[in-house]
């Protein structure tokens, strides 16, 4: 992966609502919790302006991340993500602990590609439609891919690309098809414009 984030943290030994509220409206930082692995929960507060700036670029979603947490370093994955309703607020984040020898499950984004080329659009006039833009993987940390690419270039009118379609990176699977052959659900089709059947056997009676 290409990118790296580093975000710095402080411990934060005060907990509670009313904590939680004087650090984002006073001090301008974001509450937040590492945990996971045989290492015990550290509470932690983070820049908002810092998290708010990274959370704009769509990798950081999909990403091992470095938290500097007073000079101590730790791997991370963004595992959750509390907003405010309505205000541009970041309420709270989570952050998972990342151990090179155990398989994560991260939600990573489809990346459509060629969809100006696709021959169902250009030959058969049909219209793209997405069912997924991210699927959940399974993996090693070191395989964890930043997204997934799909190429829409040779996808025909009336036809639908499932999980199973997907090319994944090595070492990568995906959480769905673990499960079983009956989660293969549907990720992008192209069908004709709605209508255009109608229109079609309009034209044939006409003929006739």
């Amino acid at each position: 992966m290409s990118n790296e984030f580093s975000l710095n943290a402080e411990k934060r030994d005060v907990q509670g609502k009313g904590a939680s509220r004087r650090l984002r409206r006073v001090d301008g930082k974001v509450p937040g919790i590492i945990y996971g692995g045989e290492t015990a929960p550290v509470a932690i507060s983070v820049s908002h302006n810092q998290l708010s700036r990274a959370l704009q670029n769509e990798a950081f979603y999909s990403h091992i991340l470095t938290l500097d947490v007073e000079g101590t370093n730790e791997s991370v994955i963004l595992k959750d993500l509390q907003r405010h309703p309505y205000k541009p607020i970041i309420m709270h984040a989570d952050f998972l602990r990342v151990q090179k020898d155990q398989k994560l499950h991260v939600n990573v984004p489809l990346h459509f590609i060629n969809e100006d080329k696709c021959e169902g659009v250009r030959q058969g006039g049909g219209n793209i439609t997405h069912q997924q833009t991210e699927v959940e993987v399974v993996c090693l940390p070191a395989n964890l891919p930043e997204f997934i690419e799909v190429d829409m270039t040779s996808v025909q009118i009336e036809q639908i690309l499932h999980l199973s379609d997907l090319k994944l990176p090595e070492g990568v699977e995906l959480a769905e098809l673990v499960k079983g052959a009956d989660h293969d659900l549907p990720v992008v089709a192209v069908h004709k414009p709605k209508g255009a059947k109608a229109d079609e056997a309009e034209g044939e009676g006409e003929a006739e």
